[in-house]
């Protein structure tokens, strides 16, 4: 997590045993969620990074979530992103290009761990680049 005012990154959770994110978790600068943090981006990369590490990358689409938590319902979706030098996903030029069978890994993992952060997650649903685009927009700073 990012404190803007301190100009750092603290460590916000630790996952439970046995759960890891699948790909390379961070936020999408000069954006603001509905949750009041950065807008978050899923990174397909096949090089270890760490906070503070600025990567280009190129959107490939959003999973659309809805988040319920505390009796508080608001949006938190996850853009999905490819490093721009990855050698690996370059391929990948929107979410649809990885297997039905990924996608719904991918979906289950995020309702995995809003269960264990205990925040439910509805309505969750993948979208293109140009929705997920727009919708970066409007969390634009």
């Amino acid at each position: 997590m990012y404190d803007q005012e301190k100009k750092i990154y603290k460590l916000k959770k630790i996952l439970p045993l046995g759960m890891y994110f699948p790909y390379d978790f961070g936020m999408i600068e000069n954006t603001l969620a509905e949750d009041g943090d950065p807008a978050d981006a899923m990174i397909l990369t096949e090089c270890l990074t760490y906070p503070g590490v600025h990567i280009s990358c190129r959107l490939i689409g959003a999973l659309q979530a809805k988040q319920k938590e505390d009796g508080k319902e608001m949006r938190n979706d996850r853009y999905m992103m490819v490093a721009e030098d990855s050698l690996l996903y370059g391929h990948i030029k929107e979410i649809d290009d990885f297997s039905k069978e990924h996608n719904k890994q991918l979906m289950e993992f995020f309702i995995n761990y809003g269960e264990v952060e205990k925040k439910e997650l509805t309505d969750l649903k993948f979208v293109n680049v140009d929705k997920a685009e727009k919708n970066l927009l409007k969390l634009s700073k």
